[in-house]
């Protein structure tokens, strides 16, 4: 029997739930698999931070590229505590989460506090009555019309690509990140942020004693800031895409709004490996328990997910000025677009 006889027979108008049924033969993790992508991404990151701190007795300009260059493999470091977050990249659930605890103190990203919020994120992404956890905030035509002259000035500086992909990254993963926002009320919420931050205060505390602070700054900050950046440059184009898909509650479905709400993003074999498949986000709303290194293994298999949502790298760069939603056209839109409508 081959494997086209093995899995149902599928079209480009399947439905949500029926992917969901399909996806689920993918949801095992290889034990051995997880191990190498973990050998292979934490490797050459510490070799890396290594190289960057021995080329300060070189060049701080050297040592600062260095680290730029390592911010690529920190963005897998996170994806890995990502897929750790949906208990996808080892079976036992216990194992999936000290690894994430700990690979949280590279991406200064408490995990119990983010899983939560990343958590609400897949339960209600596309929902028009529940953003504001774990999502990008956006406003619909008519909400941006309702505010104020300075309420629509503040939205649009948020909504900068200078802003977006320069300074809130770095206020996320440097100042929100240090306190559980939106989960204030959780004391597991508070531990997580707080053993975090000491742990993160007992590395730098040793680095900067070691070393001093300049040092310290030129081999940290360059790496967290070009994976940070990246990071949200990801996140947004999965879901900020001109025929993504919103909805109020009473028309909102979870399963066809992460079908037809997240993007494929087509990236070239290098940067899909450094991003660890994160592109393929329909499929990972769809089923987020498979594994991120099985998901290329989805598309192969089911042609229709391979055509679904497609963004290539050229067409991503038209999302960052599509900011608002119109509910009457379906797409979102620039505020060009929103106010010649």
């Amino acid at each position: 029997m081959t494997r086209q006889d093995q899995v149902p027979a599928e079209t480009d108008t399947q439905n949500g739930r029926d992917w969901v049924r399909i996806l689920a033969r993918y949801r095992e993790p290889s034990q051995p698999r997880s191990i190498l992508e973990l050998v292979i991404t934490l490797g050459p990151f510490v070799i890396l931070m290594a190289l960057a701190w021995w080329a300060l007795s070189v060049s701080y300009v050297l040592a600062a590229a260095i680290s730029a260059l390592n911010g690529a493999f920190l963005i897998r470091v996170f994806m890995i505590q990502h897929d750790c977050g949906h208990s996808a990249f080892f079976r036992n659930r216990q194992v999936n989460d000290w690894l994430g605890r700990v690979l949280g103190v590279l991406t200064l990203t408490p995990y119990d506090v983010w899983r939560r919020t990343h958590s609400i994120h897949h339960s209600s992404a596309g929902n028009l009555d529940r953003r504001g956890i774990g999502d990008m905030p956006t406003l619909t035509v008519a909400e941006y019309r309702s505010r104020s002259w300075f309420g629509r000035l503040l939205y649009r500086v948020y909504r900068h690509p200078v802003f977006l992909f320069g300074v809130a990254p770095a206020y996320l993963f440097f100042l929100q990140n240090r306190i559980p926002v939106g989960l204030m009320h959780s004391g597991k919420s508070w531990l997580s942020a707080m053993a975090t931050n000491a742990a993160l205060a007992a590395l730098l505390g040793v680095g900067v004693w070691a070393a001093g602070v300049v040092p310290v700054l030129l081999t940290v900050l360059p790496t967290t800031l070009v994976a940070a950046s990246i990071g949200v440059w990801l996140f947004y184009v999965q879901h900020q895409f001109e025929d993504t898909r919103w909805d109020w509650s009473p028309e909102w479905e979870m399963h066809d709004a992460a079908l037809h709400g997240s993007s494929y993003y087509v990236l070239p074999p290098v940067l899909r490996w450094f991003t660890a498949n994160i592109g393929m986000h329909h499929v990972h709303h769809l089923y987020s328990r498979i594994p991120y290194y099985r998901l290329s293994e989805v598309l192969r298999d089911h042609p229709a997910l391979a055509r679904a949502q497609r963004l290539t790298l050229r067409q991503s760069l038209d999302c960052a000025r599509r900011h608002l939603w119109d509910e009457k056209r379906r797409k979102l839109l620039s505020f060009a677009e929103a106010r010649a409508a």
